[in-house]
């Protein structure tokens, strides 16, 4: 410890270094008054908010809105914090107006330092973690209570806000784009059914539902067909009874009408058999038709299926969008409101004062065992003894004497 073994070295020392001690400690006073006099109080008041769950559960009707809550926080945290926003709350409540000489910058910087937002994730369910928040914390710290208080529940109010907005939105935006899918499936659905129209009447095909008429007119066609064969070879056999056992006057006039009935039959028949064979060549069609039906057909079964997807997506995002306007999804809603804070959180000037006095009379004692170190000096026969091993024979004090007056 250098040339301070012992309490009476360390007395000696301060006896003879006091000028410097008190020299230091009176000025390292004064500046701690000076600090502590300069400090601004600092008052902090918190806002809570509770992420409430959906009121209706999504097993029976699901919310658009996907992601995490806490992403979605900190996403919110990101817009509140913003340059823009910070100076509009900055303007409303007239923050920091004691320091006019601020810049925009550093009131933004200052404002972001004294406002935090943190939040509590809820019990997990399982072992994964669904990054779901169950509190809100929204502490701000200025240089009065109202506007701590002010402060707290701006950003509490605008947390809300965004929350809501935010997910009105997202839904709204999913319904849009379903029912615009919708629509366009639709549109595309109905003119490939024009197309296809357009196709069976250029190459003489029958329409979806015709096939089965038309195979059923050919039926009774052929029917009606073998009913005039049928008769056919009744008057033949007649004309030939008539000719065998009439007499020939009589059986003439028999002859001729079996005649004219089996012309009449004739023409019945030549015209079905017409009929039958349009019928017949309408039914047919070529491998390259029935290949280009075939593909309008899957085209046909592939945009139905889609338009069903997204119709079934369409009344989700619907039912969703129902959900958060009328707010019976995931809300927040205050637990505590911002109150005004009773006393300031730093600390208090006459105790930062105290602290400065107590540091500046220590590091005067460190300025004076420096001092002391520099120049040592063997100042009494125990200290000779300690560092040379000798014992002074007579030991000489330092006497001073008063001047004689003349």
């Amino acid at each position: 410890m250098g040339p301070i073994h012992s309490l009476a070295d360390f007395l000696d020392m301060l006896r003879r270094r006091a000028a410097i001690i008190i020299a230091v400690t009176i000025l390292g006073a004064i500046a701690s008054l000076w600090y502590a006099a300069s400090q601004r109080h600092l008052y902090e008041s918190a806002e809570v908010i509770q992420v409430a769950q959906p009121t209706i559960a999504d097993d029976l009707a699901k919310s658009t809105v996907e992601g995490s809550t806490a992403r979605r926080m900190q996403l919110i945290e990101q817009r509140l914090m913003a340059r823009g926003t910070i100076l509009e709350i900055v303007d409303s409540f007239g923050l920091y107006s004691d320091r006019p000489d601020l810049k925009p910058s550093e009131l933004v910087t200052l404002v972001r330092e004294n406002v935090s937002i943190t939040g509590v994730a809820a019990v997990r369910e399982g072992f994964a973690d669904d990054g779901t928040i169950a509190v809100l914390t929204i502490t701000a710290r200025m240089p009065s209570p109202e506007q701590a208080r002010d402060v707290a529940a701006e950003f509490g109010r605008r947390t809300i806000e965004l929350s809501v907005n935010s997910r009105i939105e997202q839904a709204r935006e999913t319904l849009n784009f379903f029912s615009a899918k919708e629509q366009a499936l639709a549109a595309d659905l109905l003119a490939l059914e024009d197309e296809i129209a357009d196709f069976r009447t250029e190459n003489d095909v029958a329409q979806p539902g015709a096939l089965e008429f038309r195979q059923a007119e050919i039926a009774t066609l052929n029917e009606a067909l073998l009913d005039i064969a049928r008769e056919q070879i009744q008057i033949r056999r007649a004309a030939d009874q008539a000719v065998s056992s009439e007499r020939p006057a009589t059986a003439q006039r028999m002859l001729e009408e079996f005649e004219e009935q089996l012309a009449t039959l004739a023409a019945q028949s030549d015209l079905l058999i017409q009929r039958k064979a349009e019928l017949e060549q309408m039914l047919e069609t070529t491998p390259e038709v029935e290949r280009r039906l075939a593909a309008y057909e899957r085209q046909q079964e592939q945009l139905q299926g889609e338009l069903d997807t997204v119709r079934a997506r369409l009344n989700e995002a619907e039912i969703g969008f129902r959900l958060e306007t009328s707010r019976q999804s995931e809300r927040l809603t205050i637990l505590e409101p911002a109150t005004v804070p009773d006393y300031p959180v730093t600390g208090g000037r006459k105790r930062k004062a105290l602290m400065g006095g107590v540091a500046s009379l220590l590091f005067a004692m460190v300025i004076a065992f420096l001092v002391d170190l520099r120049h040592p000096v063997l100042r009494s026969a125990v200290q000779m003894k300690r560092e040379t091993g000798l014992m002074p024979v007579v030991t000489i004090p330092d006497l001073k004497t008063a001047r004689k007056r003349s």
